[in-house]
């Protein structure tokens, strides 16, 4: 690849031609929407989720920030800001990567294999290690009231994309109280 603006152009490309729904945000290549489905015979089966993409003007060198924008019920996504909890995105990134990694593997990987020791929601991972049934009953309440595709999957934060920034879907060691702090 001759420059990162191109390597940027081709990944979303390779999204789109996989079927993808991608949306622009503020008709910027750099900030876009993606349509993404719960991974098949999992909890987030039949669940959609409109994930927001922050590319860094680096990338692919720089990893993209991923959160979730309508409400997920998982140990390893923020349950405020959507924020991921996941290595391989915020620590183990390389260009060898590229957004249908994140689509195809990463993401899906997150939802078959939570990691409740690791927690941005406090909340879930706490009654996926006290009672199991009982978090599998609020995952897929969660699916109901907030991913179906035949619901509007439309969030307040979308209302004001100019007040979303990079920080707001990055996991930084500072972000892993927000969950505990949050009033229910």
């Amino acid at each position: 690849m001759s420059s990162p603006s191109k390597r940027r152009d081709m990944d979303v490309m390779k999204l789109m031609m996989r079927d993808y729904v991608v949306e622009p945000v503020n008709d910027e290549i750099n900030e876009f929407n993606v349509e993404f489905h719960g991974p098949k015979e999992s909890l987030y089966e039949g669940g959609v989720w409109k994930i927001r993409v922050l590319l860094p003007d680096a990338y692919p060198y720089k990893s993209p920030s991923i959160g979730f924008l309508n409400k997920i019920f998982h140990p390893n996504v923020d349950d405020i800001s959507g924020a991921v909890c996941l290595d391989v995105i915020n620590q183990s990134w390389s260009p060898m990567f590229d957004l249908l990694n994140v689509f195809e593997v990463f993401l899906p990987q997150l939802l078959l294999y939570p990691n409740p020791s690791d927690p941005l929601n406090s909340d879930a991972a706490s009654l996926m290690m006290k009672d199991e049934k009982k978090y599998e009953e609020k995952v897929k309440e969660y699916c109901e009231l907030y991913a179906k595709k035949e619901n509007d999957i439309s969030t307040p934060s979308e209302e004001s994309d100019e007040d979303i920034s990079e920080d707001d879907f990055s996991d930084t060691s500072s972000n892993d109280g927000i969950a505990a702090d949050a009033d229910p």
